[in-house]
């Protein structure tokens, strides 16, 4: 009986074995033979239909010497009349269109080449037999709002990304991650020889540059001060280019105010903007500034020229404190004034909704000879300070340079557009007595040529920035090391007399505080 039931049992499961293989084999029978039933699944084309196709069309640009690709990223999607008239962003391959909407061109994935080669459209047919498919990814509001900016240049790796293997729906798409890139320091780093230099001629620039600036113009002998450039240890700072420049600067304005180191940048900035040569296509616009030589004056307050081509504006204005300066007798000739340290000069005040870039500087006219000279009187409150320890020539300083970098820093919020950079101050290199007691720089070589240190050697303008949005153009230690290249004992006339060994031969280290304004803005 045991041996019955066992074999009734096995009996059975072999039966249903068989009837499922005959049942699966008529199924599949069925399914090739009918072709109704291969109608009711998309086909693998059809299902890569389901991303957003992107058409690219790589061009050659023809916008600057510079021959630049032009990518234009067109979406096959339709957008919003409004979005038509949106800017384009200048990357680092090209110029890309964000915004070109084209609802007639056919459903092709493109294959791109990030680094500038010509682009192909594959077929939709190819799709599968690409390795690296590449759709348009949504935008974080972040990331747009950069886009737009055209002074930003993202690059184009940021538009666009390879399709992963797994299909992204909105629940498992990542959010864009927030890069954080780490600030350089520009000040950290060392010279070293270009034979590309100087970026004008000394001989030249007579449009823009002082004459007793002008050291190839005086019986000076020695150069080789001409041909050093910095070059930061950790980051990499791109040559200056004029032309990039002034599109990053279009319909922008530039101002300079501070002393008279704060003249020399301005020159030498518009020495290397100019290349050195006469232009006839810049415009003195001082006279909209009230930058205008008063009567019985030596020089006016400052210069503003206006680059046509590009609608640049680039101005210097003279504040040697960064102080509001009042007549405290307006009717005398010989009045005092009242120097006024908690409150911006009121040239600043009044331009700053112009401004795009502001550059501050002061430091050298914080002395008790230099304020007696200029008759000034300092205040704070509107009344005239009688605290003996505010008397102080430091003291009275730092409370300028915190209050004027606190209050430029409460006007950024009000002008989104600015940004605003506070010149660390600029060494000074007289050896053997001071500026009038015979002091002399004659060195022909510089002191070394690398600056390894990490923070600033202007304690009081790197603290003052210091939880700001205020940044500090931080050009001491690197000009502390080049003190071959002062004015020194040369003049036009060559006449004996005191040294210059506070202001720059230009061509010379100025030239390399631009450059350093360059790569920040």
């Amino acid at each position: 009986m045991k041996g019955g039931y066992f074999y009734e049992r096995r009996t059975k499961q072999l039966s249903l074995f068989f009837i499922g293989v005959v049942f699966t084999t008529i199924v599949v029978w069925s399914w090739e033979k009918t072709p109704l039933l291969t109608t009711l699944l998309p086909s693998h084309s059809q299902v890569m239909q389901l991303f957003p196709a992107v058409e690219v069309k790589v061009k050659q640009g023809t916008q600057s010497k510079d021959d630049f690709r032009e990518a234009e990223v067109v979406p096959n999607v339709t957008y919003p009349v409004s979005s038509i008239n949106a800017p384009s962003i200048l990357g680092e391959e090209g110029l890309v269109d964000l915004i070109s909407p084209s609802t007639s061109s056919p459903i092709n994935t493109p294959s791109l080449d990030i680094h500038g080669g010509e682009s192909s459209s594959t077929s939709q047919e190819n799709h599968h037999e690409s390795t690296t498919n590449i759709i348009e990814k949504p935008f974080s509001s972040e990331v747009s709002e950069k886009s737009t900016n055209p002074i930003s240049n993202p690059p184009k790796q940021q538009l666009l990304e390879p399709v992963s293997s797994e299909v992204e729906t909105e629940d498992n798409v990542a959010p864009m991650a927030n890069v954080e890139t780490q600030a350089c320091n520009f000040g950290k780093g060392k010279w070293v020889i270009d034979n590309n230099r100087p970026l004008y001629s000394g001989f030249g620039c007579k449009q823009w540059l002082s004459g007793m600036w002008a050291c190839r113009l005086t019986q000076r002998t020695d150069f080789g001060y001409e041909k050093l450039k910095w070059q930061p240890k950790d980051c990499k700072m791109d040559d200056f280019n004029a032309l990039q420049f002034l599109k990053r600067m279009q319909h922008k304005t530039l101002a300079f105010i501070g002393d008279s180191l704060g003249r020399q940048q301005f020159q030498s900035l518009m020495c290397i903007l100019t290349g050195g040569e006469e232009r006839y296509d810049v415009e003195d616009v001082g006279k909209k500034y009230g930058l205008v030589k008063a009567r019985g004056s030596v020089r006016p307050d400052g210069w503003a020229y206006r680059f046509r081509p590009t609608n640049t504006t680039i101005l210097y204005y003279w504040s040697a404190s960064l102080c509001d300066l009042d007549p405290i007798d307006p009717g005398n000739r010989s009045t005092f004034f009242a120097m006024h340290l908690d409150r911006p000069p009121a040239f600043l005040k009044r331009f700053i909704s112009g401004f795009h870039v502001l550059v501050l500087n002061t430091g050298h006219h914080w002395n008790r000879g230099k304020v007696n000279a200029n008759k000034w009187v300092m205040y704070v409150n509107g009344t005239r300070v009688t605290n003996r320890r505010l008397l102080n020539i430091e003291s009275a300083k730092n409370l300028t340079v915190y209050s004027i970098v606190r209050w430029v820093d409460g006007e950024l919020g009000k002008y989104p557009g600015l940004k605003a950079f506070f010149r660390s101050i600029s060494p000074r290199h007289f050896f053997n007595g001071d500026w009038n007691t015979g002091g002399t720089c004659d060195k022909t070589t510089p002191g070394k040529l690398e600056v390894l240190q990490e923070v600033s050697s202007d304690l009081l303008a790197s603290g003052a920035v210091k939880g700001t949005n205020v940044k500090l153009l931080d050009v001491t230690a690197l000009s502390e090391v080049r003190e071959e290249g002062h004015i020194s004992r040369y003049s036009i006339k060559a006449t004996p007399g005191m040294q210059d060994c506070l202001h720059w031969c230009l061509p010379g280290i100025p030239d390399t505080w631009n450059e350093l304004l360059f790569a920040q803005i």
